[in-house]
């Protein structure tokens, strides 16, 4: 088992078993933010006994121990993100794909997380764009000039 993985998932209190470790390891190299479908048709032929509820409940746990993002950006499946670090989502509405968007400016990011606004103590937030990534709009102009 990967030794990064496993002190991970111990660090967040999280008890280590070989199909979190692969799940960990897999958001870890897939940076495309998958849904569950798409991590068990990929997990699922090395570890049959890795079912879907399985998967969901480790996933779940990721995020509720701040080990993997859970993200809402997509109307149709919840996504999942390895990198926990504060940054926002871009979601083309041609294609569907999710993209990482990095601020210039992290340290103003992080103040947001732990600043009180009025009556709200945030901990957490997720800020997502949608529209059409460079492929999705060349492939557009590309089809007007015809």
């Amino acid at each position: 088992m990967d030794r990064n993985a496993i002190d991970c998932l111990r660090e967040h209190g999280v008890k280590v078993s070989a199909q979190r470790v692969a799940v960990l390891n897999y958001l870890w190299e897939h940076r495309t933010h998958p849904t569950i479908n798409e991590i068990y048709e990929e997990l699922n032929p090395q570890m049959p006994s890795l079912s879907k509820t399985t998967l969901y409940s480790t996933l779940k746990l990721f995020a509720e121990k701040k080990v993997a993002l859970m993200l809402g950006i997509d109307d149709k499946n919840t996504r999942f993100d390895g990198d926990v670090s504060p940054h926002a989502h871009f979601q083309c509405i041609g294609c569907g794909q999710v993209f990482d968007i990095f601020p210039n400016d992290l340290p103003a990011i992080k103040t947001v997380y732990r600043k009180k606004i009025g009556e709200f103590n945030i901990i957490t937030s997720e800020l997502s764009y949608k529209g059409y990534c460079k492929h999705c709009t060349d492939k557009m102009n590309l089809n007007k000039e015809n």
